[in-house]
């Protein structure tokens, strides 16, 4: 045989191995630590640039070695950005810091030093990718007794509604043929809602997540309505589809589903694909099913959906009214209390467009939706 035939032969071997076996795994790199608390509930985010694979565990109090009670969080395939901060102190009566470390040459030990939890939980969310560490203290308020003194015809100062308006800075949230920013219209909502909530629950602490042109993390908006002990917390939002004549409103509380279009409405909100928001939040609906809240916010669903959908065909006759689904929308998860996610018509729709342009109708969309959470304040059933 020729040299260079087995020249071109040796190539094509090694070529072939190459190809066969793959890139080699790259690794993840853990980016940096994250943290919203009040005295009650703290929420860590580890922040990372792929999936992670990942164990976790709660250690008691070790006075043998005056170690405090710990939760560590193992992520495999890992190592630390050489510029990160290691140690993040937090202190809020929960957690006295997050310390993050190169545990072995493949895997970060990100450990909470404690200082008093009830209860916690770990999850990750996609795009970006990111580990979501929730405490809980000992100390947390029982929110369904502010709701119950309310309904007694005792108001209590304590009530917090929170309001999320979806999107923001840079990022747009849907756009309509003629240029219309979905994010634009839930920030005019959501302050045309928290204006009718003042006035008509006077003693009541009304909250948006965001008051400008800003963006907010989903896992944010979350911790924001935790971190105040929130009553009720509703993100508001306007559906898109690649169907122009889609229209109408609806209301979404966490929970699965087999809808096509409910699953496409959760992955455009959660900017993932309907697969990865389906596997990662399973695991967070079985806890779901065992929660009271789950039920209430279905209650709380149902009276906004209905009030909305009423107050808009008094005014615009052709408005369909969607109902309620289940969805798996990243920012009712892990919220600890009733919380819903509203779909004021399609921002892709021409007719619906022009009205979402509209004081008059953004009004309208405000009132129907405070409409509802006052029924639902006063223990209606729909």
């Amino acid at each position: 045989m020729k040299k260079g035939i087995k020249h071109h032969i040796s190539l094509f071997l090694i070529l072939s191995v190459l190809l066969t076996a793959g890139p080699a795994h790259a690794m993840v790199q853990v980016k940096g630590v994250r943290y919203w608390s009040s005295k009650n509930y703290t929420r860590v985010v580890v922040d990372l640039d792929g999936r992670p694979s990942y164990t976790y565990r709660l250690l008691r109090k070790d006075p043998s070695i005056g170690k405090p009670p710990r939760l560590y969080v193992d992520i495999k395939g890992a190592v630390l950005n050489s510029h990160m901060k290691k140690v993040v102190p937090i202190d809020d009566g929960l957690l006295m810091r997050a310390r993050v470390g190169q545990y072995r040459k493949d895997t970060v030990r990100v450990v909470l030093d404690i200082k008093s939890i009830a209860s916690y939980k770990v999850f990750h969310l996609y795009n970006p990718h990111r580990i979501v560490i929730d405490v809980r203290g000992e100390g947390r308020k029982e929110r369904r007794e502010v709701l119950r003194a309310h309904r007694a015809g005792k108001p209590h100062r304590g009530l917090v509604i929170v309001i999320d308006p979806g999107h923001g800075g840079k990022d747009p949230g849907a756009i309509g043929r003629r240029g219309l920013k979905e994010k634009d219209v839930t920030l005019k909502i959501s302050k045309l809602l928290r204006w009718e909530l003042k006035k008509r629950l006077k003693s009541s602490k009304i909250v948006l997540t965001r008051d400008r042109d800003v963006y907010i993390p989903l896992e944010e908006r979350t911790a924001i309505a935790n971190s105040a002990d929130a009553d009720i917390f509703v993100s508001v939002h306007v559906n898109a589809s690649y169907r122009r004549t889609a229209q109408g409103v609806e209301t979404y509380y966490l929970g699965s589903t087999q809808d096509e279009d409910a699953l496409r409405v959760a992955a455009r909100e959660n900017a993932t694909t309907t697969k990865e928001t389906t596997e990662i939040l399973q695991y967070i609906l079985k806890d779901l099913e065992r929660s009271g809240n789950q039920q209430e916010s279905i209650r709380l669903a149902g009276l906004v959906q209905e009030s909305l959908a009423g107050r808009l065909k008094k005014r615009y006759r052709d408005v369909k009214s969607n109902g309620i689904k289940g969805a798996l929308f990243y920012v009712l998860v892990n919220c600890d209390m009733p919380s819903i996610l509203v779909e004021v018509s399609f921002i892709t729709n021409p007719r619906d467009e022009r009205r979402l342009r509209s004081a008059t109708y953004l009004r309208e969309i405000a009132r129907g939706i405070a409409d509802g959470i006052i029924r639902y304040l006063n223990g209606e059933k729909t």
